[in-house]
């Protein structure tokens, strides 16, 4: 794929495809800007070149409809208090009001778009919607690693209508990020596959028994596995439909003589609340109708000790239900591991991010992802759409 350091951008409208999915609190307040942080050194390079910069964005799941709590109002306001300068606004993605602003930029102005999901166009990649974004501009850059696994307009049906679609920054640097990983790892190369769903992760798992020496599972989705070796996971939260394929991947681990580590010992609790009783127990030894909520102290330190000789490490997904303080210290051990840890670490993006900023480890990895659905959507050995649409 062509960078955007390969074509002259100089006085052109270049149309930024973003995530500025941050999240905000109940009163529209940013709680976590290195989303916007992420995208700085590509703004400021075309700032340097007087380039008129259009910035686009989804941000949560407003399902085609426009929505106060979804707007990215608040985020060109952050966004303008960065960089101290004005950060012009416009009330939609598309329309008359839109072309007219960008036909008004000056050079080295900045024009933030509504939010793309407002209309149901974008998802469905529809094509006459893809066009009314594609006339903005005269240069199409994605920096947007995060919805690159994504078939959408503005991920791949622009692209095809300009006539210079380049990659940004971090959408170069993710996906170098992840081919070293791949093609050339320091070993042992140890995974932490971790986080609530089997589904979203069975493609990929059954993709790194190629490749990596060890997996080390945690989460929600271990009590899947756990239970298709057998054991009574009692009111664990788990994927029936899933247990023969569970079962299918930990036989093929062992027949590749893969390290495939699952629990011993589990946080269970009563019931899925913060303030519910809280037990340890053995694998085997869950107590009727509890669930288990986060690994156990034994299994955390024997998931560290499994750490230590990594030369490489790979880690998508907490270990427990990390947002409750009850069913945090399996993460927060794991975390502490991979941190104290001499080998190259990345964190596999979405809530892995997150667990890792909660456990205050997130400057002390190597890397971390922005995107955790497009991370997985690699490792999964797939290319992504939103690279494709470039090359």
């Amino acid at each position: 794929m062509k960078s955007v350091r390969d074509i002259d951008v100089t006085s052109k409208a270049v149309f930024v495809r973003v995530d500025y999915n941050v999240p905000v609190d109940e009163n529209l307040n940013i709680t976590d800007d290195n989303r916007i942080l992420a995208t700085l050194d590509l703004i400021y390079y075309l700032l340097e070149r007087n380039a008129k910069i259009i910035l686009a964005s989804h941000m949560g799941r407003p399902n085609g409809k426009r929505d106060p709590k979804f707007s990215l109002a608040q985020v060109a306001k952050r966004l303008s208090r960065i960089l101290e300068t004005p950060v012009l606004f416009a009330d939609d993605c598309i329309g008359e009001n839109v072309s007219k602003m960008v036909s008004q930029l000056d050079n080295g102005q900045i024009l933030m778009l509504e939010n793309l999901r407002f209309h149901n166009e974008e998802k469905e990649n529809n094509e006459a919607f893809a066009k009314k974004l594609a006339d903005l501009c005269d240069v199409y850059v994605n920096n947007a690693f995060a919805v690159s696994h994504r078939d959408q307009a503005s991920v791949t049906g622009i692209p095809k209508l300009v006539s210079e679609s380049v990659a940004g920054f971090l959408l170069e640097k993710e996906v170098q990020s992840y081919y070293d990983l791949v093609e050339n790892p320091k070993r042992p190369l140890v995974a932490v596959i971790g986080g609530a769903k089997v589904f979203g992760k069975l493609a990929a798992l059954e993709n790194m028994l190629n490749f990596f020496d060890k997996l080390i599972i945690g989460g929600v989705m271990a009590n899947t596995f756990l239970k298709s070796q057998g054991f009574d996971t009692k009111g664990s939260m788990i994927e029936e439909d899933l247990l023969e394929t569970a079962a299918g991947i930990v036989k093929k681990a062992k027949e590749k003589r893969v390290d495939f580590l699952l629990p011993r010992d589990l946080v269970c609790a009563e019931k899925f609340d913060k303030d519910t009783r809280v037990k340890e127990a053995m694998v085997d030894q869950i107590p009727d109708q509890w669930m288990a909520l986060d690994i156990g102290p034994k299994t955390a330190l024997r998931y560290a000790k499994a750490i230590e000789d990594a030369g490489t490490i790979v880690w998508n997904g907490p270990m427990g239900v990390f947002e409750m303080e009850k069913f945090i210290s399996g993460t927060q051990v794991i975390a502490d591991a991979i941190a104290d840890s001499s080998a190259f670490s990345i964190v596999g993006g979405g809530d892995t991010g997150l667990a890792a900023k909660k456990c205050n480890v997130a400057d002390k990895v190597s890397y971390v992802s922005t995107g955790g659905g497009a991370f997985l959507h690699l490792m999964e050995g797939k290319k992504l759409p939103g690279v494709v649409a470039l090359e």
